[in-house]
Protein backbone atom coordinates (compact mmCIF):
# COMPACT_ATOMS: atom_id res chain seq x y z
CA UNK A 1 0.00 0.00 0.00
CA UNK A 2 1.17 3.82 -0.91
CA UNK A 3 0.13 6.91 -0.29
CA UNK A 4 -0.82 9.01 3.14
CA UNK A 5 -2.65 6.18 4.48
CA UNK A 6 0.13 3.95 4.23
CA UNK A 7 1.47 6.31 7.02
CA UNK A 8 -0.51 5.42 9.36
CA UNK A 9 -0.91 2.37 9.73
CA UNK A 10 1.78 0.95 11.95
CA UNK A 11 3.60 -2.45 12.64
CA UNK A 12 2.43 -4.85 15.05
CA UNK A 13 3.69 -4.66 18.25
CA UNK A 14 5.79 -7.38 19.58
CA UNK A 15 4.23 -10.25 22.29
CA UNK A 16 6.91 -10.12 25.07
CA UNK A 17 8.02 -13.83 25.87
CA UNK A 18 8.00 -13.01 29.73
CA UNK A 19 5.18 -12.59 31.89
CA UNK A 20 1.77 -13.76 31.57
CA UNK A 21 2.23 -14.18 27.88
CA UNK A 22 3.18 -18.05 27.57
CA UNK A 23 0.89 -18.78 29.90
CA UNK A 24 -1.98 -16.99 28.60
CA UNK A 25 -1.53 -18.40 24.92
CA UNK A 26 -1.67 -21.79 26.85
CA UNK A 27 -4.52 -21.55 28.29
CA UNK A 28 -5.85 -19.90 25.25
CA UNK A 29 -4.28 -23.10 23.36
CA UNK A 30 -6.07 -25.58 25.73
CA UNK A 31 -9.52 -23.85 25.62
CA UNK A 32 -9.63 -24.44 21.90
CA UNK A 33 -8.29 -27.80 21.85
CA UNK A 34 -11.45 -28.45 24.64
CA UNK A 35 -13.51 -26.50 22.24
CA UNK A 36 -12.21 -28.17 19.20
CA UNK A 37 -12.60 -31.99 21.07
CA UNK A 38 -16.15 -30.90 22.39
CA UNK A 39 -17.28 -29.76 18.16
CA UNK A 40 -15.48 -33.36 16.98
CA UNK A 41 -17.49 -35.22 19.80
CA UNK A 42 -20.60 -33.57 19.04
CA UNK A 43 -20.38 -34.12 15.40
CA UNK A 44 -19.28 -37.53 15.65
CA UNK A 45 -22.31 -38.22 18.24
CA UNK A 46 -24.47 -36.53 15.48
CA UNK A 47 -22.65 -38.39 12.61
CA UNK A 48 -23.27 -42.18 14.58
CA UNK A 49 -26.84 -40.84 15.13
CA UNK A 50 -27.24 -40.69 11.37
CA UNK A 51 -25.24 -43.76 10.52
CA UNK A 52 -27.79 -46.02 12.97
CA UNK A 53 -30.87 -44.20 11.49
CA UNK A 54 -29.74 -44.88 8.03
CA UNK A 55 -28.90 -48.83 8.84
CA UNK A 56 -32.00 -49.08 10.95
CA UNK A 57 -33.73 -47.05 7.22
CA UNK A 58 -32.12 -49.94 5.31
CA UNK A 59 -33.16 -52.89 7.75
CA UNK A 60 -36.51 -51.41 7.40
CA UNK A 61 -36.25 -51.72 3.53
CA UNK A 62 -34.96 -54.96 3.34
CA UNK A 63 -37.40 -56.15 5.61
CA UNK A 64 -40.39 -55.06 3.30
CA UNK A 65 -38.53 -55.56 -0.09
CA UNK A 66 -38.24 -59.79 1.77
CA UNK A 67 -41.90 -59.77 2.46
CA UNK A 68 -42.59 -58.01 -1.23
CA UNK A 69 -40.84 -60.44 -3.26
CA UNK A 70 -41.63 -63.80 -0.92
CA UNK A 71 -45.18 -63.00 -2.16
CA UNK A 72 -44.58 -61.76 -5.93
CA UNK A 73 -41.04 -62.46 -7.10
CA UNK A 74 -38.89 -60.33 -8.43
CA UNK A 75 -40.84 -59.81 -11.64
CA UNK A 76 -44.31 -59.01 -9.70
CA UNK A 77 -42.54 -57.07 -7.46
CA UNK A 78 -42.57 -52.92 -8.11
CA UNK A 79 -39.82 -50.44 -6.55
CA UNK A 80 -43.58 -48.63 -5.48
CA UNK A 81 -45.22 -51.31 -3.72
CA UNK A 82 -41.78 -51.76 -1.88
CA UNK A 83 -41.72 -48.28 -1.23
CA UNK A 84 -45.30 -48.34 0.18
CA UNK A 85 -43.98 -51.47 2.36
CA UNK A 86 -41.77 -49.57 3.75
CA UNK A 87 -43.39 -46.52 4.96
CA UNK A 88 -41.07 -44.44 2.12
CA UNK A 89 -40.96 -42.73 -1.06
CA UNK A 90 -39.71 -44.08 -4.25
CA UNK A 91 -36.93 -41.70 -3.92
CA UNK A 92 -35.85 -42.18 -0.82
CA UNK A 93 -35.87 -45.86 -1.01
CA UNK A 94 -33.96 -45.42 -4.28
CA UNK A 95 -31.44 -43.27 -2.68
CA UNK A 96 -30.57 -46.38 -0.87
CA UNK A 97 -30.78 -49.07 -3.53
CA UNK A 98 -30.66 -47.24 -7.33
CA UNK A 99 -32.50 -49.99 -8.68
CA UNK A 100 -35.22 -52.90 -8.33
CA UNK A 101 -31.96 -55.67 -8.83
CA UNK A 102 -29.87 -54.07 -6.52
CA UNK A 103 -32.59 -54.29 -3.67
CA UNK A 104 -33.21 -58.05 -5.04
CA UNK A 105 -29.67 -58.80 -4.62
CA UNK A 106 -29.51 -57.05 -1.31
CA UNK A 107 -32.46 -59.38 0.17
CA UNK A 108 -31.17 -62.71 -1.12
CA UNK A 109 -27.61 -62.13 0.01
CA UNK A 110 -28.76 -61.16 3.69
CA UNK A 111 -30.92 -63.92 3.93
CA UNK A 112 -28.24 -66.19 2.21
CA UNK A 113 -26.41 -65.21 5.21
CA UNK A 114 -29.36 -65.94 7.79
CA UNK A 115 -29.73 -69.40 5.86
CA UNK A 116 -25.63 -70.20 6.08
CA UNK A 117 -25.09 -69.43 9.66
CA UNK A 118 -26.55 -72.54 10.88
CA UNK A 119 -24.38 -74.55 8.87
CA UNK A 120 -21.07 -72.41 9.09
CA UNK A 121 -21.30 -73.77 12.51
CA UNK A 122 -20.53 -77.03 11.98
CA UNK A 123 -16.23 -77.67 13.34
CA UNK A 124 -14.91 -81.32 13.30
CA UNK A 125 -13.73 -81.53 16.67
CA UNK A 126 -17.90 -81.23 17.69
CA UNK A 127 -19.25 -84.50 18.26
CA UNK A 128 -21.44 -85.51 14.90
CA UNK A 129 -24.78 -86.40 16.48
CA UNK A 130 -24.77 -83.24 18.15
CA UNK A 131 -24.14 -80.83 15.57
CA UNK A 132 -26.05 -82.53 13.24
CA UNK A 133 -29.17 -82.13 15.72
CA UNK A 134 -28.07 -78.40 16.32
CA UNK A 135 -28.24 -77.98 12.78
CA UNK A 136 -31.56 -79.53 12.40
CA UNK A 137 -33.00 -77.33 14.84
CA UNK A 138 -31.95 -74.30 13.65
CA UNK A 139 -33.01 -74.70 10.16
CA UNK A 140 -35.96 -75.67 11.90
CA UNK A 141 -36.05 -72.46 13.47
CA UNK A 142 -35.35 -70.27 10.43
CA UNK A 143 -38.47 -72.03 8.71
CA UNK A 144 -40.72 -71.03 11.48
CA UNK A 145 -39.26 -67.52 12.20
CA UNK A 146 -38.09 -66.77 8.50
CA UNK A 147 -40.49 -68.46 6.14
CA UNK A 148 -39.49 -66.40 3.76
CA UNK A 149 -36.14 -66.37 3.36
CA UNK A 150 -36.38 -69.66 2.21
CA UNK A 151 -39.31 -69.29 0.05
CA UNK A 152 -37.80 -66.41 -2.03
CA UNK A 153 -34.64 -68.79 -2.22
CA UNK A 154 -36.58 -71.56 -3.84
CA UNK A 155 -38.05 -69.07 -5.96
CA UNK A 156 -34.78 -67.97 -7.02
CA UNK A 157 -33.66 -71.16 -7.59
CA UNK A 158 -36.26 -72.11 -9.41
CA UNK A 159 -35.93 -69.28 -11.99
CA UNK A 160 -32.77 -70.03 -12.29
CA UNK A 161 -30.56 -67.86 -9.68
CA UNK A 162 -29.19 -64.95 -12.88
CA UNK A 163 -29.04 -62.65 -10.10
CA UNK A 164 -27.68 -64.91 -7.39
CA UNK A 165 -25.18 -67.13 -9.33
CA UNK A 166 -21.98 -65.07 -8.55
CA UNK A 167 -23.18 -65.91 -4.65
CA UNK A 168 -23.90 -69.57 -4.82
CA UNK A 169 -20.54 -70.07 -6.63
CA UNK A 170 -18.69 -67.81 -3.81
CA UNK A 171 -19.87 -67.39 -0.23
CA UNK A 172 -22.37 -70.82 -0.17
CA UNK A 173 -19.66 -72.79 -2.21
CA UNK A 174 -17.01 -71.95 0.29
CA UNK A 175 -18.92 -72.77 3.23
CA UNK A 176 -20.76 -76.12 1.35
CA UNK A 177 -17.15 -77.25 0.31
CA UNK A 178 -15.67 -76.70 4.31
CA UNK A 179 -18.64 -78.57 5.83
CA UNK A 180 -18.35 -81.64 3.49
CA UNK A 181 -15.10 -81.71 4.71
CA UNK A 182 -15.79 -81.82 8.45
CA UNK A 183 -18.52 -84.41 7.61
CA UNK A 184 -15.59 -86.34 5.77
CA UNK A 185 -13.60 -86.24 8.32
CA UNK A 186 -15.77 -87.73 11.05
CA UNK A 187 -16.65 -90.50 8.21
CA UNK A 188 -13.05 -91.46 7.68
CA UNK A 189 -12.26 -91.47 11.82
CA UNK A 190 -15.59 -94.01 12.08
CA UNK A 191 -17.51 -91.79 14.01
CA UNK A 192 -20.22 -91.49 11.74
CA UNK A 193 -21.69 -94.16 9.32
CA UNK A 194 -20.79 -94.41 5.80
CA UNK A 195 -22.50 -91.24 4.26
CA UNK A 196 -21.99 -89.00 1.21
CA UNK A 197 -21.93 -85.87 2.80
CA UNK A 198 -23.09 -83.62 0.01
CA UNK A 199 -26.53 -85.55 0.50
CA UNK A 200 -26.79 -85.75 3.80
CA UNK A 201 -26.55 -82.15 4.03
CA UNK A 202 -29.20 -81.96 0.96
CA UNK A 203 -31.63 -84.27 2.76
CA UNK A 204 -31.30 -81.96 5.90
CA UNK A 205 -32.52 -78.79 3.84
CA UNK A 206 -35.27 -80.20 2.18
CA UNK A 207 -36.51 -82.00 5.51
CA UNK A 208 -36.22 -78.80 7.45
CA UNK A 209 -37.34 -76.18 4.55
CA UNK A 210 -40.13 -78.19 3.75
CA UNK A 211 -41.82 -76.07 6.49
CA UNK A 212 -41.27 -72.99 5.16
CA UNK A 213 -41.96 -73.65 1.58
CA UNK A 214 -44.82 -75.54 2.04
CA UNK A 215 -46.37 -74.07 5.26
CA UNK A 216 -49.90 -74.46 3.51
CA UNK A 217 -49.58 -78.15 2.88
CA UNK A 218 -48.56 -78.53 6.43
CA UNK A 219 -50.93 -77.00 8.03
CA UNK A 220 -54.01 -78.14 5.53
CA UNK A 221 -52.48 -81.83 6.66
CA UNK A 222 -51.71 -81.51 9.98
CA UNK A 223 -53.59 -78.71 11.15
CA UNK A 224 -50.32 -77.55 12.49
CA UNK A 225 -47.27 -75.08 11.89
CA UNK A 226 -43.93 -74.48 13.38
CA UNK A 227 -45.45 -71.33 15.27
CA UNK A 228 -47.10 -74.47 17.61
CA UNK A 229 -44.73 -74.92 20.14
CA UNK A 230 -45.68 -78.79 20.17
CA UNK A 231 -45.68 -79.29 16.97
CA UNK A 232 -42.20 -77.87 16.48
CA UNK A 233 -40.81 -79.97 19.41
CA UNK A 234 -42.27 -83.27 17.57
CA UNK A 235 -40.79 -81.98 13.77
CA UNK A 236 -37.70 -81.27 15.55
CA UNK A 237 -37.28 -84.55 17.33
CA UNK A 238 -38.57 -86.87 14.24
CA UNK A 239 -36.80 -84.74 11.80
CA UNK A 240 -33.28 -85.88 14.10
CA UNK A 241 -34.25 -89.19 14.48
CA UNK A 242 -34.69 -89.70 10.96
CA UNK A 243 -31.75 -88.43 10.00
CA UNK A 244 -29.48 -89.51 12.94
CA UNK A 245 -30.70 -93.47 12.52
CA UNK A 246 -29.52 -92.79 9.48
CA UNK A 247 -25.74 -92.09 9.81
CA UNK A 248 -24.68 -93.22 13.48
CA UNK A 249 -21.94 -95.63 13.41
CA UNK A 250 -23.18 -99.49 12.86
Amino acid sequence: MTGPAAKSVKPPRKTSARGGGAATSGARALIKAAQSAGEEAEAAAFGGRRAQAGEARRASILAAALSVFARLGLEGASVDAIARAAGLSKANLLYYYPSKDALYVAVLEQGLSRWLAPLASFRSEDDPAEAIGALIAAKLAMSRDHPEVSRLFALEMLRGAPLLKPVLAGPLKAVFDAKVAVVRAWVAAGRLAPVEPTHLIFAIWALTQHYADFAVQVRALTGASLSDKGFMEDTATAVTALVLEGVRPR
